[in-house]
């Protein structure tokens, strides 16, 4: 089978029609360079040009085979600059895990750091609860997660990438949406509330146990919910009270009102950024240096 080296040879003899002057672009002497021309007409079991003592000419099949030489030589050099590319971290795939809430603000933020550093990386997006993030980046199917604090997974990498404040959902005419200030705590002790599922989304339901039980309130748990959206729904329903992440108020559901909480820790709600330790996927690397 013919080489690169022969396929540029020939196009440079194709384009001076003169070996000489090819021999010179090529940074070489003629005679090699005859031999090449030979070697590859001999495989290719054509003849390529006609030689004459005073003239160089493409046979037909020579025309024909110079297209697809000046094809084969394009397609190698796109081939290495994209491994280069890859290599450096500037091309290939990222695949981001994300959480329901998080996409209301903090994803947009990577996303935007991902075109701006890497606008030639494919970000691949995958909507799913902490949970199942932390097993795929165990497993490989992830590179790079937004997920709820902590992780316990010794061989997953954890860097904190967002907090914010805790909110109160209230049924528009409900006594609590019509007050000011921030609502304390103790107002949804005894009230019907909609709480996070202690399985599809551990991490809110512990962090609002944890509040209620150090504030000694106790509402009433009406349903148990795993997405935001899906208990902003409810809210707007009158089925119940909630706490939701600050982001999720640019939903505006109807017949939703948003306030302040009064809380010991004003923004409470994390997201961290995870990935797992050896992850050799060189565009995440160079992603984790610009976020």
């Amino acid at each position: 089978m013919f080489t690169l080296t022969q396929l540029a040879n020939f196009v440079a003899v194709a384009e001076e029609l003169h070996f000489g002057r090819a021999a010179r672009r090529l940074r070489m002497t003629q005679p090699p360079l005859s031999r090449q021309i030979q070697l590859l007409e001999n495989e290719l079991k054509v003849r390529l040009f006609d030689r004459t003592n005073r003239s160089v000419r493409l046979t037909p099949a020579g025309r024909a085979f110079l297209v697809e030489a000046r094809r084969l030589l394009q397609q190698a050099d796109h081939a290495a600059m994209s491994v280069r590319q890859v290599s450096a971290g500037e091309a290939g795939t990222i695949t981001l895990g994300f959480t329901a809430a998080s996409a209301h603000a903090t994803l947009g933020r990577v996303l935007e750091a991902a075109r701006a550093a890497l606008p030639d990386v494919e970000i691949v997006l995958r909507e799913m609860v902490t949970r199942d993030q932390v097993r795929a980046l165990a497993e490989g199917g992830l590179d790079l997660g937004l997920v709820r604090p902590p992780v316990s997974d010794p061989d997953l990498e954890e860097r904190p990438a967002d907090r914010e404040p805790l909110l109160a959902a209230i049924p528009r005419g409900h006594p609590l949406a019509e007050g000011e200030g921030p609502v304390p705590l103790a107002d949804f002790d005894g009230r019907r509330f909609l709480m996070y599922s202690p399985v599809e989304a551990r991490y809110f339901h512990e962090l609002l146990v944890s509040l209620f039980r150090q504030a000694r309130v106790s509402p009433v748990y009406a349903q148990y919910l795993s997405q935001v959206h899906s208990i902003l729904a409810l809210v707007g329903c009158g089925w119940g009270l909630a706490l939701v992440p600050a982001a999720a108020s640019r939903l505006r559901y109807a017949g939703v009102v948003f306030r302040p909480v009064d809380l010991p820790d004003p923004a409470p709600v994390e997201l961290s950024l995870t990935w797992r330790r050896g992850n050799d996927n060189p565009a995440l690397a160079l992603l984790l240096r610009h976020l």
